[in-house]
């Protein structure tokens, strides 16, 4: 089982604040929302995580790294434009390969 995150959109319903930082690493509770979505992916027992980023990818790279922290192996999906949840799995087809997976 293998879960893919989406982190590609550009958040340009959350602007002002989105102006300076990704939708995704906005903290809730002084945590990045990001960080609750990779949490519940390794309670759920997922180990290999793909996430799609866009723009922010250097943001969310940083942030996340190589997903050691929380137990995961993290791989890197670039979507040039973020397209909706079909183009991203689409863009994903030689991440996931035959492999079930969670969005």
């Amino acid at each position: 089982m293998k879960g893919l995150v989406l982190s590609g959109g550009r958040g340009t319903r959350l602007r002002p604040i989105t102006y300076t930082s990704s939708k995704q690493l906005i903290p809730v509770a002084n945590k990045p929302v990001l960080f609750y979505v990779l949490e519940d992916i390794s309670r759920a027992g997922i180990k290999d995580v793909g996430i799609i980023v866009g723009e922010s990818a250097k943001e969310i790279k940083e942030a996340v790294g190589n997903g050691s922290r929380w137990g995961i192996n993290v791989s890197y999906i670039y979507q040039e434009e973020p397209l909706g949840l079909a183009h991203a799995v689409m863009i994903a087809e030689d991440y996931l390969k035959e492999s079930p997976f969670i969005i």
